[in-house]
């Protein structure tokens, strides 16, 4: 008896269509455009991170053009995915399409071919369609080689290249083609991408174990479908946030949440016992210094915009808790601590000793996050110096004498002449001075009594 052939979810699930791709909406929108009204460029360059849907794109963009049945809901634009061109191109079968590996085929004599075969035509498409992936990798001479054929290429040949390295790209390659930049996958969109999945395979999956593969992804679609595929392998049918933090290495979003808010709040204690914690349970420590660091900036976005913005990639629960732990410190105290944490990744790459390091740097953060700024102390010293004016004021309204009442005044001999005033003398000048300066160090005792000894020693 024949056992059912397993499919990997990255294949089984790989878009077909322009309506599949998801987070790249800006190049699925330019290319159906150029598809409905016959701008077809030469060649066309696709770069962004891996596992974001660039040779995916290639393919799909080929099978749009050489469909025999464009599709009924977007005339032209979408392939049916069930005529000949279309399968033979989803399956690598097609003699129209021809992709190119430029990893392992990078010299002159592997362009060679696409070379002399631009000079027939297409066997039963339209067009006939190179896709090179990797493109960065082939050499110059490749590149040149290539170049009078990209530029003016029979009508009846596209050019699709796609790489993870678009400065590597030569310049006189870039400029005859149309670039378009794929942007990494928001973290939402992969944990929606992953429940559709779920729920046609019959898996039970906690939202927070989602998250986690979404995070572990970082922006990769591919990836995620790997590690969801490799968690379901493991734990079967019902999968836990447990399960997917403790396959690959990730701390919980609540874990996460808990050391900020003690990186916040000064709690040397709470880092320690957290960090003790993580590396007994075999964490990732470089994957927790740059998942902090983003926790920080979405705190800093939190203080600047609101919570309601579009600048954060979290769910709604991570948006609530964002916008409680903004209300900790200052805005000032939180940029520091993200300064002090972007130097952390590098430090940790190269050291033996990660653990200590971490601590050293989280602790440090933790001073900086309680610790009064100065612009904290003179916001400080002018709020007091305005109220102490206000009180000197009504003070002295209070205790000016009351007007005499307004009689009418006797006829009087003229008066004799009256002595010139004394000028205020350099000794009255001083006293005024001295009492101000008084005054001033009034203000600052009584802020700088206030702040504890170990920050003071920050600060001075």
């Amino acid at each position: 008896m024949s056992e059912k052939q397993h499919i990997a979810l990255p294949l089984k699930y790989r878009p077909m269509t322009f309506a599949d791709v998801v987070g790249q909406e800006h190049v699925v929108r330019t290319l159906t455009n150029a598809i409905s009204s016959g701008r077809i460029a030469n060649a066309y360059l696709f770069i962004g991170p891996r596992g974001i849907g660039k040779t995916t794109l290639s393919r799909i963009f080929a099978k749009a053009l050489n469909c025999l049945h464009p599709g009924e809901d977007n005339p032209g634009t979408e392939p049916c995915g069930h005529c000949t061109n279309c399968e033979e191109i989803a399956s690598s079968r097609s003699l129209d399409v021809i992709e190119l590996d430029a990893a392992s085929h990078n010299k002159v004599e592997d362009v060679r071919p696409i070379i002399e075969a631009v000079a027939f035509k297409p066997a039963t498409s339209k067009y006939k369609i190179f896709i090179i992936d990797e493109c960065h990798m082939l050499t110059n001479s490749a590149w040149n080689a290539l170049l009078k054929t990209l530029e003016e290429p029979p009508p009846y040949v596209r050019f699709v290249f796609a790489t993870t390295e678009g400065d590597k790209v030569l310049s006189t390659i870039v400029s005859r083609c149309q670039r378009f930049d794929l942007r990494r996958i928001q973290t939402n969109d992969i944990v929606s991408r992953l429940k559709h999945i779920c729920g046609n395979e019959g898996i039970e999956a906690e939202e927070d174990a989602l998250l986690a593969i979404a995070r572990g992804a970082e922006g990769g679609m591919r990836d995620a479908l790997s590690s969801l595929d490799q968690l379901i392998s493991f734990k079967g049918l019902k999968v836990t946030e447990q399960d997917a933090l403790g396959v690959f290495g990730l701390v919980s979003r609540s874990e996460l949440e808990a050391l900020a808010r003690s990186i916040l709040t000064g709690d040397t204690a709470g880092i320690l016992s957290a960090i003790d914690a993580f590396d007994s349970s075999g964490k990732n420590m470089r994957r927790l210094a740059a998942e902090l660091l983003t926790h920080f900036r979405n705190i800093v976005v939190v203080q600047a915009l609101g919570d309601k913005t579009t600048c954060l990639e979290a769910t709604e629960d991570q948006i609530r808790s964002l916008a409680e732990q903004a209300k900790i410190a200052d805005a000032s105290r939180v940029f520091r601590v993200c300064d002090e944490l972007s130097g952390l990744d590098e430090k940790l790459r190269y050291s033996l000793n990660v653990r200590t390091i971490l601590e050293m740097a989280l602790i440090r953060a933790s001073r900086i996050a309680s610790t009064a700024t100065i612009e904290e102390l003179m916001r400080q010293v002018r709020e007091l110096r305005g109220k102490a004016n206000v009180s000197a004021s009504a003070s002295r309204e209070a205790n000016a004498a009351p007007a005499a009442p307004m009689v009418k005044a006797a006829p009087v001999a003229p008066a004799a002449p009256v002595a010139p005033t004394k000028p205020t003398t350099p000794s009255a000048r001083t006293a005024d001075t001295e009492r101000a300066k008084i005054l001033d160090d009034e203000f600052l005792n009584k802020i700088i009594t206030t702040i504890p000894g170990s920050q003071l020693a920050d600060i001075k």
